[in-house]
């Protein structure tokens, strides 16, 4: 068995394809209407599905926003640099609500930043990566 991939509802397909893909740098790998069921999905992630999990985006027509509950957490992402990838996410137009710096209780050090449907993604610098 391997994972494959985390579906996310998103209220605007468009908007959170161009954050996962010019924000966080992810890449479109396929996307596609279903007119019947009226959904849209789209494949999103660093590696082909082949090689490694990636984020499915479902868009459900006529739906523009979800509550978010309290079960769900948050994505992970390595990153070599927390503190640059917080730079680069701002300049972007990314949302960061937890700047880099060292985990409470420990010494690695995240940051968090949001998706435009308010889905948290925390960035976990590389181990051996420089902390500041």
């Amino acid at each position: 068995m391997r994972l494959l991939h985390t579906m996310l509802r998103v209220g605007d397909l468009d908007r959170s394809i161009t954050f996962y893909t010019e924000v966080l740098g992810m890449r479109l790998l396929r996307r596609r209407d279903y007119p019947d069921g009226k959904f849209t999905l789209a494949f999103v992630g660093y590696q082909d599905e082949a090689a490694g999990a990636v984020l499915e985006l479902t868009h459900n027509w006529g739906v523009e926003s979800y509550e978010l509950g309290t079960a769900y957490g948050h994505i992970a992402l390595e990153v070599p640099d927390a503190y640059a990838a917080c730079e680069t996410i701002k300049a972007r137009g990314g949302k960061v609500v937890r700047e880099a710096g060292p985990m409470k209780h420990g010494s690695t050090v995240i940051a968090f930043v949001e998706d435009p449907d308010g889905y948290k993604i925390e960035l976990i610098q590389a181990k051996g990566a420089d902390a500041r």
